[in-house]
């Protein structure tokens, strides 16, 4: 009788047990570790290009006439408004050349991925590698340094064993280095930018998992997203007629998501679209940057950092847009596994990281400025320094 009582406990309570699986635990905290550090590197990386190019100013002004590079920010966009509108559109038209010609271009795709992956990674591993090394920046080879060389081999030797085995956890790897450097990278200027994109990438991401199966018979964005690519290996052997392990190379699933294995559940994985990821990053790395932008506004003004104690410091627009991504990817898993389906899971995160941010800008009167020119003259090379969440 105790076992059956168990039993029927377990099957009334499973739901919630599917919650606590340690796939989904490991899907919510490496999303989120992702975001963090991904944000951070953004920061760091402005503050650096921020003080490189003061250093060169005042080399300029003492008898240097060269004048000042921008090359150590080239590699970052910052997206407009007219971008922001286009992006769910053309995401829209790449989803259906994958869903249409996905047999025809498959091949490419995985090339491209692969090429693409290499850079992301060697970016991810860049600071390590400069850690291993004590520091060391110095040019070994034209513009880059020995720690830069090292990543991006040790990137290379990753994908190429991704492509010889297709083994999941690789192509996480790949999935992290990707979603590292489009938060790092890319930009928010504004949050009518950001509120422009997440909300239109919303739409986007409602209609193709929950409607597009009405219009194409099948489920686009899950079919594109669960569809393994053709390994190039194979392609190579038949158009040399070799044979061997090339010919018997395994497909491959492109790291366009994260996978995490189930430890209680032999062969269940719990998945998460690196967009899920990347575009609510792109929100959290804006407002961590507008929070540094603010405080350092703040230390000049007043001459002294803001006591701890005070509520501005405990609580800014990067903790509580934080705090609304783990609650939005909460509500996504209970609804997936209510309803037995695949959820769009930005239906979820945008509100509750995109509301509790507008609500939380209004009450500290920030939000007319974070709308539109919320880093207007900016402090005097302090953006970012001494900022800590």
């Amino acid at each position: 009788m105790a076992q059956v009582g168990a039993n029927m406990e377990y099957q009334e309570y499973k739901w919630a047990y599917s919650i606590m699986d340690s796939s989904r635990v490991s899907a919510c905290l490496i999303s989120m570790l992702l975001i963090v550090y991904g944000s951070f590197r953004s920061l760091n990386m402005e503050r650096e290009a921020r003080e490189k190019s003061e250093r060169e100013k005042e080399a300029c002004l003492l008898g240097n006439k060269t004048p000042p590079s921008s090359s150590s920010s080239s590699n970052v966009q910052t997206l407009n408004t007219m971008q922001a509108l286009c992006f769910p559109l053309g995401s829209s038209a790449a989803l259906l050349v994958m869903f249409f010609f996905f047999d025809s271009v498959q091949t490419l795709v995985a090339i491209c991925t692969a090429v693409v992956a290499c850079a992301a990674l060697a970016f991810l591993l860049t600071p390590l590698c400069q850690y291993v090394a004590g520091g060391s920046r110095a040019a070994l080879c034209g513009r880059y340094s020995a720690p830069e060389l090292a990543a991006a081999l040790l990137a290379a030797a990753i994908v190429t064993v991704w492509v010889l085995t297709g083994h999941w956890l690789l192509m996480d790897a790949m999935g992290m280095g990707l979603c590292v450097t489009f938060i790092a990278l890319i930009r928010l200027p504004s949050l009518k930018v950001s509120t422009l994109l997440l909300t239109g990438l919303l739409l986007y991401d409602v209609f193709w998992v929950f409607f597009s199966s009405y219009i194409f018979t099948a489920n686009v964005m899950v079919k594109v997203a669960t569809r393994p690519a053709e390994n190039p290996m194979n392609v190579v052997a038949r158009r040399l007629q070799l044979g061997g392990a090339m010919r018997d190379a395994p497909k491959l699933s492109l790291p366009a998501k994260l996978v995490f294995p189930s430890m209680h559940h032999q062969g269940h994985f719990s998945m998460l679209g690196l967009g899920d990821i990347v575009m609510p990053g792109l929100l959290l790395c804006f407002v961590l940057r507008y929070d540094a932008y603010k405080k350092a506004t703040l230390v000049c003004q007043m001459g002294q950092v803001p006591g701890p104690r005070s509520m501005g410091s405990r609580l800014t627009y990067f903790h509580c847009s934080l705090l609304g991504y783990f609650l939005g990817l909460l509500t996504a898993t209970v609804s997936a596994e209510v309803f037995k389906a695949a959820q769009p899971a930005l239906l979820y995160l945008v509100p509750f990281t995109l509301l509790p941010l507008l609500t939380m800008a209004y009450v500290k009167g920030d939000l007319r400025r974070m709308w539109s020119e919320p880093f207007i003259a900016p402090p005097n090379g302090k953006l970012g320094a001494d900022f800590d969440v």
